[in-house]
Protein backbone atom coordinates (compact mmCIF):
# COMPACT_ATOMS: atom_id res chain seq x y z
CA UNK A 1 0.00 0.00 0.00
CA UNK A 2 1.01 3.66 -0.92
CA UNK A 3 2.66 5.66 2.01
CA UNK A 4 -0.23 8.66 2.73
CA UNK A 5 1.98 11.47 5.21
CA UNK A 6 0.84 14.11 7.05
CA UNK A 7 3.44 16.95 7.67
CA UNK A 8 2.39 19.39 9.82
CA UNK A 9 4.36 22.97 9.82
CA UNK A 10 4.68 22.51 5.57
CA UNK A 11 5.36 26.20 5.25
CA UNK A 12 8.04 26.22 8.01
CA UNK A 13 11.58 25.78 6.95
CA UNK A 14 12.28 21.77 7.81
CA UNK A 15 8.51 21.19 6.68
CA UNK A 16 9.22 23.06 3.23
CA UNK A 17 12.16 21.02 2.83
CA UNK A 18 11.00 17.83 3.81
CA UNK A 19 7.49 18.27 1.84
CA UNK A 20 9.91 19.03 -2.01
CA UNK A 21 11.93 15.54 -0.72
CA UNK A 22 9.45 13.59 -0.17
CA UNK A 23 7.51 14.06 -3.43
CA UNK A 24 10.61 12.35 -5.11
CA UNK A 25 9.35 9.47 -3.43
CA UNK A 26 5.97 7.97 -4.72
CA UNK A 27 3.93 8.99 -1.42
CA UNK A 28 1.04 11.23 -1.07
CA UNK A 29 1.41 14.24 1.14
CA UNK A 30 -0.72 16.26 2.83
CA UNK A 31 1.03 19.25 4.26
CA UNK A 32 -0.79 21.89 7.53
CA UNK A 33 0.43 24.83 8.66
CA UNK A 34 -1.44 27.74 10.79
CA UNK A 35 0.55 29.82 8.91
CA UNK A 36 1.06 32.44 12.46
CA UNK A 37 3.08 35.54 12.30
CA UNK A 38 5.69 34.22 14.89
CA UNK A 39 8.33 35.38 11.66
CA UNK A 40 7.49 36.97 8.55
CA UNK A 41 4.63 35.17 6.81
CA UNK A 42 5.85 36.50 3.67
CA UNK A 43 8.39 33.65 4.16
CA UNK A 44 6.35 31.27 4.55
CA UNK A 45 4.11 32.25 1.89
CA UNK A 46 6.94 32.35 -0.59
CA UNK A 47 8.06 28.40 0.93
CA UNK A 48 4.48 27.32 -0.01
CA UNK A 49 4.44 29.06 -3.19
CA UNK A 50 8.03 27.18 -4.41
CA UNK A 51 6.14 24.10 -3.66
CA UNK A 52 3.67 25.22 -5.93
CA UNK A 53 0.86 26.37 -3.49
CA UNK A 54 -0.46 30.19 -4.16
CA UNK A 55 -0.77 32.71 -2.12
CA UNK A 56 -4.73 33.97 -3.36
CA UNK A 57 -5.78 29.92 -3.56
CA UNK A 58 -5.07 29.23 0.45
CA UNK A 59 -8.39 29.52 2.65
CA UNK A 60 -8.52 27.74 6.03
CA UNK A 61 -9.59 24.40 5.48
CA UNK A 62 -9.53 23.80 2.35
CA UNK A 63 -7.01 21.63 0.86
CA UNK A 64 -5.11 23.25 -2.08
CA UNK A 65 -3.65 21.03 -4.61
CA UNK A 66 0.01 21.94 -5.63
CA UNK A 67 0.68 23.71 -9.21
CA UNK A 68 4.19 22.04 -8.96
CA UNK A 69 4.19 18.20 -7.05
CA UNK A 70 1.07 16.03 -8.39
CA UNK A 71 1.58 14.35 -5.35
CA UNK A 72 1.35 17.11 -2.48
CA UNK A 73 -1.76 18.79 -1.30
CA UNK A 74 -1.77 21.83 1.42
CA UNK A 75 -4.44 22.93 4.11
CA UNK A 76 -3.94 26.20 6.17
CA UNK A 77 -5.16 24.04 9.30
CA UNK A 78 -3.94 24.83 13.33
CA UNK A 79 -2.74 21.77 14.98
CA UNK A 80 -4.52 23.39 18.41
CA UNK A 81 -7.82 22.49 17.12
CA UNK A 82 -9.00 18.98 17.70
CA UNK A 83 -12.57 19.02 15.71
CA UNK A 84 -10.40 20.47 12.39
CA UNK A 85 -7.72 17.95 13.27
CA UNK A 86 -9.69 15.33 13.64
CA UNK A 87 -11.89 15.87 10.78
CA UNK A 88 -8.81 15.52 8.39
CA UNK A 89 -7.32 12.54 9.67
CA UNK A 90 -11.02 10.87 9.38
CA UNK A 91 -11.13 11.91 5.84
CA UNK A 92 -7.67 11.29 4.36
CA UNK A 93 -6.44 7.76 6.25
CA UNK A 94 -3.05 9.16 7.00
CA UNK A 95 -0.35 5.82 7.01
CA UNK A 96 2.90 8.02 8.33
CA UNK A 97 2.50 11.74 10.20
CA UNK A 98 5.76 13.58 10.27
CA UNK A 99 4.99 16.56 12.97
CA UNK A 100 7.20 19.60 12.90
CA UNK A 101 4.59 21.70 13.65
CA UNK A 102 5.34 24.10 16.51
CA UNK A 103 6.41 26.89 18.78
CA UNK A 104 10.08 27.73 18.11
CA UNK A 105 12.59 29.69 19.89
CA UNK A 106 14.38 29.70 22.94
CA UNK A 107 13.83 33.30 23.50
CA UNK A 108 10.30 34.43 22.48
CA UNK A 109 9.18 31.79 25.13
CA UNK A 110 10.19 34.41 27.81
CA UNK A 111 7.93 36.54 26.37
CA UNK A 112 5.42 33.95 24.87
CA UNK A 113 4.69 31.15 27.19
CA UNK A 114 1.08 30.67 26.55
CA UNK A 115 2.20 29.90 22.56
CA UNK A 116 4.15 27.11 23.59
CA UNK A 117 1.57 25.80 25.59
CA UNK A 118 -1.14 25.80 23.40
CA UNK A 119 1.01 24.72 20.46
CA UNK A 120 3.32 22.35 21.78
CA UNK A 121 1.70 20.52 23.63
CA UNK A 122 -2.36 21.49 23.03
CA UNK A 123 -1.84 20.27 19.77
CA UNK A 124 0.44 17.45 20.33
CA UNK A 125 -1.96 15.97 22.51
CA UNK A 126 -4.51 16.98 19.58
CA UNK A 127 -1.82 14.78 17.04
CA UNK A 128 -1.72 12.12 19.25
CA UNK A 129 -5.15 11.35 19.51
CA UNK A 130 -5.27 11.61 16.29
CA UNK A 131 -3.11 9.10 15.80
CA UNK A 132 -4.59 6.80 18.07
CA UNK A 133 -8.09 6.82 16.97
CA UNK A 134 -7.11 6.39 13.18
CA UNK A 135 -4.36 3.43 13.65
CA UNK A 136 -1.05 5.56 12.11
CA UNK A 137 1.43 3.03 11.21
CA UNK A 138 4.41 5.04 12.48
CA UNK A 139 4.65 9.14 14.01
CA UNK A 140 8.12 10.45 13.97
CA UNK A 141 8.11 14.23 15.40
CA UNK A 142 10.50 16.99 15.93
CA UNK A 143 12.20 16.97 19.15
CA UNK A 144 14.81 19.19 19.78
CA UNK A 145 18.37 19.14 21.38
CA UNK A 146 17.04 21.97 24.01
CA UNK A 147 16.09 19.07 26.42
CA UNK A 148 19.63 18.34 27.28
CA UNK A 149 19.54 21.87 29.09
CA UNK A 150 22.41 22.00 31.67
CA UNK A 151 23.66 19.32 30.85
CA UNK A 152 27.48 19.89 30.88
CA UNK A 153 29.07 16.36 29.57
CA UNK A 154 29.23 16.48 25.71
CA UNK A 155 28.77 15.03 23.08
CA UNK A 156 25.19 14.67 24.11
CA UNK A 157 23.94 11.23 23.90
CA UNK A 158 19.95 9.91 23.71
CA UNK A 159 20.90 8.64 27.22
CA UNK A 160 21.89 11.27 29.00
CA UNK A 161 19.17 12.59 31.73
CA UNK A 162 16.80 15.61 30.17
CA UNK A 163 15.27 16.34 33.43
CA UNK A 164 16.99 19.78 33.76
CA UNK A 165 15.43 22.52 30.56
CA UNK A 166 16.44 26.06 31.30
CA UNK A 167 13.94 27.01 28.76
CA UNK A 168 9.68 26.74 28.12
CA UNK A 169 10.53 26.10 24.70
CA UNK A 170 13.23 23.24 26.25
CA UNK A 171 10.15 21.73 28.86
CA UNK A 172 7.41 21.60 26.19
CA UNK A 173 9.76 19.73 23.80
CA UNK A 174 10.56 17.42 26.48
CA UNK A 175 7.54 17.12 27.43
CA UNK A 176 6.08 16.05 24.04
CA UNK A 177 8.89 12.61 24.28
CA UNK A 178 7.33 12.01 27.73
CA UNK A 179 3.71 12.19 25.75
CA UNK A 180 4.65 10.15 22.41
CA UNK A 181 6.36 7.53 24.83
CA UNK A 182 3.08 7.14 26.68
CA UNK A 183 1.07 6.93 24.03
CA UNK A 184 3.41 4.12 22.44
CA UNK A 185 3.22 2.09 25.66
CA UNK A 186 -0.62 2.35 25.77
CA UNK A 187 -1.65 2.08 22.39
CA UNK A 188 1.31 0.36 20.31
CA UNK A 189 1.56 3.56 18.27
CA UNK A 190 4.80 3.53 16.64
CA UNK A 191 6.64 6.74 17.59
CA UNK A 192 10.23 7.97 16.37
CA UNK A 193 11.51 11.22 18.15
CA UNK A 194 14.27 13.23 16.40
CA UNK A 195 16.20 15.50 18.16
CA UNK A 196 17.49 18.87 15.63
CA UNK A 197 20.62 20.52 16.56
CA UNK A 198 20.35 24.16 15.06
CA UNK A 199 19.59 23.87 11.71
CA UNK A 200 20.42 25.92 9.43
CA UNK A 201 20.25 26.43 5.36
CA UNK A 202 18.61 28.32 2.45
CA UNK A 203 15.22 29.09 3.71
CA UNK A 204 15.76 29.21 6.91
CA UNK A 205 13.97 31.32 10.25
CA UNK A 206 14.95 34.75 10.35
CA UNK A 207 14.77 34.96 14.06
CA UNK A 208 17.99 32.09 13.78
CA UNK A 209 21.22 33.16 14.27
CA UNK A 210 22.73 32.22 10.60
CA UNK A 211 19.97 34.78 9.23
CA UNK A 212 20.56 37.38 11.67
CA UNK A 213 24.07 37.69 11.00
CA UNK A 214 24.22 37.21 7.46
CA UNK A 215 21.66 39.89 7.17
CA UNK A 216 23.43 42.65 9.95
CA UNK A 217 26.51 42.13 8.58
CA UNK A 218 25.96 42.49 4.76
CA UNK A 219 24.17 44.92 5.35
CA UNK A 220 27.03 46.56 7.73
CA UNK A 221 25.28 46.74 10.86
CA UNK A 222 25.97 45.42 14.06
CA UNK A 223 25.60 41.96 15.55
CA UNK A 224 25.39 40.68 19.15
CA UNK A 225 27.40 38.12 19.86
CA UNK A 226 26.07 36.59 23.43
CA UNK A 227 28.29 35.41 26.45
CA UNK A 228 31.14 37.43 24.49
CA UNK A 229 31.60 34.93 21.89
CA UNK A 230 31.83 32.04 24.17
CA UNK A 231 29.76 29.73 22.72
CA UNK A 232 29.94 26.52 20.13
CA UNK A 233 26.81 24.86 18.06
CA UNK A 234 26.59 21.55 16.23
CA UNK A 235 25.41 23.19 13.40
CA UNK A 236 23.10 20.84 11.12
CA UNK A 237 22.63 21.71 7.28
CA UNK A 238 19.17 21.30 6.24
CA UNK A 239 19.65 18.87 3.71
CA UNK A 240 21.33 16.51 5.61
CA UNK A 241 18.26 16.71 8.38
CA UNK A 242 16.01 15.81 5.43
CA UNK A 243 18.15 13.04 4.64
CA UNK A 244 18.04 11.55 8.02
CA UNK A 245 14.09 11.88 7.96
CA UNK A 246 13.65 10.01 4.78
CA UNK A 247 15.47 7.42 6.04
CA UNK A 248 13.68 7.10 9.16
CA UNK A 249 9.73 8.11 8.07
CA UNK A 250 9.45 4.89 6.48
CA UNK A 251 11.42 2.87 9.48
CA UNK A 252 9.35 2.30 12.90
CA UNK A 253 10.77 0.98 15.84
CA UNK A 254 9.87 -2.86 16.66
CA UNK A 255 10.65 -2.44 20.05
CA UNK A 256 8.29 -4.02 22.62
CA UNK A 257 7.64 -0.44 22.97
CA UNK A 258 7.28 0.87 19.87
CA UNK A 259 9.48 3.84 20.64
CA UNK A 260 12.82 5.56 19.56
CA UNK A 261 14.29 8.72 20.27
CA UNK A 262 17.95 10.13 18.03
CA UNK A 263 19.85 13.20 18.19
CA UNK A 264 20.54 14.23 14.87
CA UNK A 265 23.33 16.86 14.49
CA UNK A 266 26.80 16.98 12.59
CA UNK A 267 28.81 16.02 15.78
CA UNK A 268 31.20 18.88 15.29
CA UNK A 269 30.40 21.79 16.91
CA UNK A 270 31.87 25.18 15.84
CA UNK A 271 32.94 27.78 17.80
CA UNK A 272 30.12 30.83 17.68
CA UNK A 273 33.30 33.31 16.59
CA UNK A 274 34.62 31.25 14.09
CA UNK A 275 30.87 30.54 12.25
CA UNK A 276 31.18 34.59 12.21
CA UNK A 277 34.35 34.56 10.71
CA UNK A 278 32.79 31.47 7.99
CA UNK A 279 30.08 34.33 7.33
CA UNK A 280 33.12 37.00 7.23
CA UNK A 281 35.08 35.11 5.05
CA UNK A 282 32.01 34.00 2.23
CA UNK A 283 30.25 37.30 2.01
CA UNK A 284 33.76 39.59 2.39
CA UNK A 285 32.42 41.48 4.97
CA UNK A 286 33.77 42.33 8.55
CA UNK A 287 31.04 41.69 11.56
CA UNK A 288 30.65 44.70 13.66
CA UNK A 289 30.29 42.35 16.92
CA UNK A 290 28.52 44.02 20.46
CA UNK A 291 29.23 41.25 23.08
CA UNK A 292 26.58 40.55 25.58
CA UNK A 293 26.32 38.62 28.58
CA UNK A 294 24.68 35.08 28.07
CA UNK A 295 20.85 35.22 27.79
CA UNK A 296 18.49 33.53 29.97
CA UNK A 297 17.16 30.29 28.38
CA UNK A 298 20.35 29.93 26.23
CA UNK A 299 23.05 27.34 26.77
CA UNK A 300 26.83 27.42 25.99
CA UNK A 301 27.41 24.25 24.20
CA UNK A 302 25.37 21.67 22.06
CA UNK A 303 27.20 18.88 20.12
CA UNK A 304 25.54 15.27 19.37
CA UNK A 305 26.32 11.23 19.72
CA UNK A 306 24.68 10.64 16.41
CA UNK A 307 26.60 6.72 17.20
CA UNK A 308 22.64 5.64 17.58
CA UNK A 309 21.47 7.18 14.20
CA UNK A 310 24.89 5.68 12.91
CA UNK A 311 24.03 1.76 13.98
CA UNK A 312 20.48 2.04 13.41
CA UNK A 313 20.18 3.49 9.58
CA UNK A 314 23.71 3.87 8.94
CA UNK A 315 23.46 7.54 8.39
CA UNK A 316 25.35 10.78 10.07
CA UNK A 317 24.87 14.43 9.13
CA UNK A 318 28.06 15.69 7.38
CA UNK A 319 27.46 19.01 5.36
CA UNK A 320 30.76 21.05 6.46
CA UNK A 321 29.84 24.82 7.49
CA UNK A 322 31.94 26.12 4.75
CA UNK A 323 29.98 24.66 2.24
CA UNK A 324 26.40 25.00 4.06
CA UNK A 325 27.15 28.88 4.86
CA UNK A 326 27.97 29.41 0.95
CA UNK A 327 25.04 27.85 -0.20
CA UNK A 328 22.80 29.65 2.48
CA UNK A 329 24.35 32.88 1.16
CA UNK A 330 23.97 32.30 -2.06
CA UNK A 331 19.92 31.22 -1.21
CA UNK A 332 19.85 34.56 1.11
CA UNK A 333 20.89 37.18 -1.27
CA UNK A 334 19.07 36.07 -4.14
CA UNK A 335 15.79 36.05 -1.31
CA UNK A 336 16.74 39.20 -0.14
CA UNK A 337 18.37 40.48 -2.60
CA UNK A 338 21.20 41.74 -1.21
Amino acid sequence: MMMKILVTGAAGFIGYHTVCRLTDQEYEIVGIDNINSYYDVELKYARLQEAGIGKKEIKPNECIQSKKFPSYRFMQLDVTNKDDLRALFERENFTHVVHLAAQAGVRYSLENPYAYIDSNIVGFVNLLEACRRYKVEHLVFAGSSSVYGANTKTPYKESDRTDSPVSLYAATKKANELMAFTYSKLYGIPTTGIRFFTVYGPWGRPDMAPSLFMSAILAGKPIKVFNHGNMDRDFTYIDDIVEGLLKIIPSPPKNEIPYAIYNMGCSSPVKLMDFIATIENITGKKAIKELMDMQPGDVISTYADTSLLEKDFGYKPSTPIEIGIRKFYEWFTQFYRF
